[in-house]
């Protein structure tokens, strides 16, 4: 039978009056307390001892307090403390102006302009190095597939005057780690790196570098501006570190949890119906055994009423102080030890305290450690229980807090609730007790998982130390390696970096770059053995290839064409060669095939 309640003519929190539909038999309540967890970690953690209560021959369990209240079983007194201690937990010390406010509100919808608005993530391809020979064409490649682009570059006024004024532009140095502010990186999802030393004639060359653009074995090459070690080293280390949140890692980022050793806590804390009136009520704390491997986990637990019209309980994070940048990721995965019930994961990207929540449900398989991924694509904006239809696009940058309910980035919540959305109720809700393990929340890339950050390297960066070999009859670049600052040797440990770094990548090796066309036959090789010369055209396009290729994924590779030295390669502008499908190219590729094996080879005595 239901119940239902009206305000008093006193409009505050304290002075709500439950007018009984019919009388019911009493049944004992308890008021909770809260205790220091068993680890130390910020959670909300209710006593553990769990008493017995029949009713209607029916077994409830509620917990033992310090003090004991007495209500109908339908419509039930209502724990005003646990509200105060509630609001406390999750916003300081409670305000009788907040407080206010927040009840005016709960009698009004949000309008579409007070709807959560998120900025544009749609997926920013970055491309540092843009002025260089191969940058500046990459840029022309994604322009012309009309993809998003940002430049990083040193000289904005030489960036606008050679790829135009409206270049989404950013100013920094690789070399600097502090001129990589955060900002640059917002919404960038890629990355191709196309930064190199500068390598120049010793004689001096042309404004527009002709003597460059012919090749270092045309002219005595030296090292211009910052050396090997600062370029192609700590810029790497700087640039790695800039992006890395932004990018995502191929494992995931553990958001919450314990796992293979490491783990991660959040300020979780119970909000339950008793917000509302209700007299559910939750907790969750840490289980020092509980997990599928005998180690720590986390638990959500609780007795869910729909006494007082209410009906879900759930626990929600503190707003974090900074918030969780998600972005480089495509959703969160759950490791979970399912009740057979269904569940809701809500994420919230503001800091207030009552605004939309990006909302997915879920079901669980009974007594089974389960994972369940959770895409964002799939996140529905909810403002109290109905969809926000105007409300922007989740922002997976901006995430403030999670709540977990059954039935944010900001704060993360977790909800058991009698209640979906936009009036559809739970087919597996039931009320009583209720238990969920959640030993992990991980920040996942879907598959099939392509380069996050495709880098621009050399041939030939493994043949200065390479044993046996004949320097005589290697490019310039590999003979000149300890003249030029050593410069292989610190391309080959960026490239180390970038291989270490779990960011999934693809690292393109050209040979002897020209400013002939692209169109000519390749071949791509592993191992670091090839010589020749390739356009570079041509590598820009494959750059950009590379970006949407699994195929192309954590490899290492060398690319030339087929035409010799000898030969200028040209392209009739009346019948140009077909574009190339560069995945014929990638799938021949083989992974953990870097030229380094070769290093650690000794030479056999003749």
């Amino acid at each position: 039978m239901e119940c239902c309640y009206s305000p008093t003519t006193n409009p505050s929190f304290s002075s709500f009056k439950f007018l009984d539909c019919e009388s019911f038999s009493s049944t004992r309540f308890s008021r909770s307390r809260l205790s220091s967890p068993r680890l130390s970690n910020p959670f909300l953690k209710v006593n553990d001892r769990i008493n017995p209560i029949s009713h209607q021959h029916k077994i409830y369990y509620s917990r033992t307090y310090k003090k004991t209240i007495y209500a109908e079983s339908r419509n039930q007194g209502w724990d005003f403390g646990r509200f105060v201690k509630t609001l406390y937990f999750f916003n300081g010390p409670p305000s009788p102006i907040k407080i206010f406010e927040s009840l005016i509100a709960s009698f009004s919808s949000p309008s579409a302009s007070e709807a959560e608005k998120s900025m544009d993530a749609s997926g920013i391809i970055l491309v540092a190095g843009a002025t260089g020979g191969v940058g500046r064409r990459v840029v022309d490649v994604l322009r012309k597939k009309g993809l998003p682009v940002r430049v990083l570059v040193r000289n904005k006024e030489k960036a606008e005057k050679m790829l135009g004024p409206d270049i989404d532009l950013v100013v920094g140095d690789i070399t600097k780690a502090s001129t990589l502010l955060p900002d640059y990186f917002k919404g960038v999802k890629k990355v191709i790196n196309a930064v190199s030393v500068i390598v120049g004639p010793k004689e001096g060359d042309t404004p527009d570098r002709a003597k460059y653009s012919q090749g270092i074995k045309f002219f005595e090459p030296e090292i211009k501006g910052d050396s090997p070690e600062m370029v192609e080293y700590i810029g790497m280390q700087n640039l790695i570190k800039a992006l890395k949140d932004n990018v995502g890692l191929r494992s995931g980022k553990l958001v919450f949890g314990f796992e293979d050793g490491s783990s991660r806590v959040l300020p979780w804390g119970a909000l339950d119906d008793v917000v509302m009136g209700g007299v559910s009520e939750s907790s969750f704390l840490i289980v020092p055994n509980g997990s599928e491997t005998g180690g720590p986990t986390g638990l959500f637990k609780g007795i869910v009423s729909t006494a007082n019209n209410g009906g879900f309980t759930s626990i929600r994070t503190k707003n974090f102080d900074v918030a969780e940048n998600l972005c480089g990721y495509d959703g969160l995965e759950l490791r979970v030890k399912g009740d057979g019930r269904r569940y809701k994961l809500i994420v919230r990207t503001s800091r207030d305290w009552d605004t939309v929540g990006y909302t997915i449900g879920f079901d669980t398989v009974k007594d089974q450690w389960q994972s369940i991924r959770l895409a964002f694509s799939s996140l529905r904006p909810i403002f109290r229980a109905k969809t926000v239809v105007d409300a922007l696009a989740f922002d997976p940058s901006q995430i403030i807090s999670l709540q977990a309910c059954f039935p944010n980035f900001s704060s993360f919540i977790l909800m058991f609730s009698k209640f979906e959305y936009d009036g559809k109720l739970n087919p597996t809700f039931v009320e009583g007790p209720f238990e969920l393990p959640v030993s992990s929340i991980r920040a996942y890339i879907a598959d099939p998982i392509t380069p996050r950050l495709v880098h621009v390297g050399s041939a030939g960066v493994t043949r200065p130390e390479r044993p046996g070999l004949d320097l005589s009859k290697q490019p310039p670049a590999v003979r000149l390696n300890k003249e030029l600052g050593s410069i292989l040797t610190f391309k080959l440990k960026g490239e180390d970096l970038i291989r270490e770094s779990g960011i999934p990548y693809t690292i393109v090796r050209p040979c002897a770059l020209t400013e002939e066309p692209a169109g000519a036959d390749l071949i791509f090789d592993q191992g670091d053995n090839i010589t020749g010369k390739i356009s570079r055209e041509e590598v820009a396009r494959i750059c950009v290839a590379a970006l949407e290729s699994p195929y192309a994924c954590d490899k290492t590779f060398e690319v030339k064409c087929v035409v010799p030295f000898s030969e200028q390669y040209t392209v009739d502008p009346e019948n140009p060669p077909p574009e190339k499908d560069y995945d014929v190219y990638f799938q021949s590729l083989k992974d953990g095939i870097t030229g380094k094996e070769m290093l650690e080879r000794t030479p056999v005595s003749v």
